[in-house]
């Protein structure tokens, strides 16, 4: 990656990018998973109700509990740790576990809450620095490959066509999502911090939507439904590629085309970024008449993701439920290319996918 110093500013900016950061410092240093174990729980929304930690003691055995973790300690411990042996799995893993937490609608978990305390975060910039520095992350801010692959997440042998007449698609997304909208306002609470839930990603569904790289984008899936089985289908297209590498990609698409979701969107993204105020997210229908294609790279989405995006002194959004390296085809110029479909399989005891046939 050009730039490093201002990529680790970026890595560190977001909350995933932060959460990958401390996954490979866990992962690294046994002491520091002990204390992020510790620290974590204390900083968890839930800590007594959804997050319950439990202690078991002997009475009377002479031995006593190790003291819990302190901040100051845990912060010297990381501003010092060194990795090694940062390959492509390493790096993957630890990817796909901030993926995995990646949640927006409730509050972050404490792992999140505890990178995003300024001093942590501040403790991770020697790891962002190796991060930025590994062979394996300097396709993190590429723009979309020519290569493609759609994934169907069902067997080969239940076969389906790709998406068709994505302007269809995306009038009736349109639609339904002002619908929605004008229905929330009528019906939903103005509390933000009311018990209520609803919609809360920011893109369409019904597209053709692809990934660059296989088997590495089937375990890179926000909110992901424990899939076991995925057919995998080379697609290739042309036209305008807007590239999102940044949160200004997208606050670009926002400002020049923005669609109102206040109602809808204001529990769950109240829970997540804790914001209060005017949300919107791109109208993608207009989105469409300038761009054929729009497309996450990594290193976009590890620093803006999740995270509430200021489009102007009101209003801000959020991308949520956008997967890394993922494209989305707005208008019809994607198909299934020449070769075969491929079948792959997920075995669950390793956490890795095997590619049948």
């Amino acid at each position: 990656m050009s730039g490093h110093s201002n990529t680790q500013q970026l890595l560190l900016a977001g909350p995933r990018g932060r959460r990958l950061c401390l996954e490979l410092a866990m992962e690294a240093d046994q002491e520091v998973r002990n204390a992020v174990f510790w620290l974590a729980h204390e900083q968890d929304p839930g800590k007594g109700t959804s997050r319950v930690q439990l202690t078991f003691s002997s009475t009377g055995s002479g031995v006593a509990e190790p003291p819990a973790p302190s901040l100051e300690g845990f912060v010297e411990r990381m501003a010092a740790l060194k990795l090694s042996g940062l390959d492509d799995p390493s790096l993957q893993a630890a990817l796909q576990r901030s993926v995995d937490n990646a949640r927006y609608w409730q509050p972050p978990d404490g792992e999140d809450v505890l990178a995003a305390l300024p001093e942590i975060t501040a403790a991770l910039f020697r790891i962002a620095e190796q991060v930025v520095a590994a062979p394996s992350a300097q396709w993190w801010p590429e723009p979309r490959s020519i290569e493609q692959w759609a994934v169907d997440w069902r067997v080969a042998e239940d076969p389906a066509p790709l998406p068709k007449n994505p302007g269809k698609t995306l009038a009736d997304w349109a639609e339904k999502t002002r619908a929605e909208e004008v229905q929330a306002e009528r019906e939903r609470p103005k509390d933000p911090a009311a018990n209520w839930g609803g919609t809360w990603w920011s893109i369409p569904h019904g597209v053709i939507q692809t990934v660059g790289k296989v088997p590495t984008g089937l375990s890179l899936v926000e909110d992901s439904l424990g899939w076991e089985h995925a057919t995998v289908i080379p697609v290739r297209g042309i036209g305008r590629t807007l590239e999102v590498c940044t949160a200004e990609g997208w606050l670009a698409l926002c400002r020049h085309y923005p669609l109102d979701v206040t109602a809808s969107r204001r529990h769950d993204w109240f829970r997540t970024t804790g914001r209060h105020g005017r949300w919107v997210i791109p109208d993608w229908e207009k989105v469409a008449a300038e761009w054929d294609a729009v497309h996450l790279t990594v290193l976009g989405y590890l620093s803006a993701a999740g995270r509430a995006l200021a489009v102007d002194a009101d209003t801000a959004t959020v991308i949520a439920g956008w997967d890394p390296d993922s494209t989305l085809w707005l208008t019809d110029v994607a198909r299934e290319w020449e070769g075969p479909r491929q079948a792959w399989r997920r075995d669950s005891n390793r956490d890795q996918w095997i590619r049948r046939r």
